[in-house]
């Protein structure tokens, strides 16, 4: 389990370190190439690298603009759990994350879900 766990955490990490660069090639590398990411759970999703890239950096946020804290909470096979919140600095704004990471072999992505609520 704790080797699975490490998994998605390492997932993340590069995760934290593309939402802090807006690289298109850090974008690309979190996941397969028919990957699907969705920013809400009943979202439709970006399909494909090229249309993740593309969604990411439309709603981008700024290098600096974020902190983040996480601890995966839970992995099943290709299944992995994130809980997380996200502290904004300009506008203060605060908000609790649940991921859903689904990772292939190579540690790519193939499905992501992101579940959030601003806090109070």
């Amino acid at each position: 389990m704790i080797v699975q766990l490490g998994r998605y955490e390492e997932w993340v990490e590069r995760y934290v370190r593309a939402w802090n660069s807006n690289a298109p090639e850090d974008i690309a590398a979190l996941f397969t190439e028919d990957g699907r990411y969705r920013t809400e759970p009943y979202a439709e999703p970006w399909r494909g690298q090229d249309e993740i890239i593309r969604g990411w950096l439309d709603i981008k946020d700024e290098p600096g603009q974020t902190d983040f804290s996480y601890r995966v909470i839970a992995a099943e096979g290709d299944l992995g759990v994130v809980k997380g919140e996200a502290t904004y600095r300009n506008p203060a704004a605060k908000y609790s994350n649940l991921w859903e990471i689904r990772l292939e072999p190579g540690g790519r992505c193939t499905e992501f879900v992101e579940w959030w609520m601003k806090q109070p």
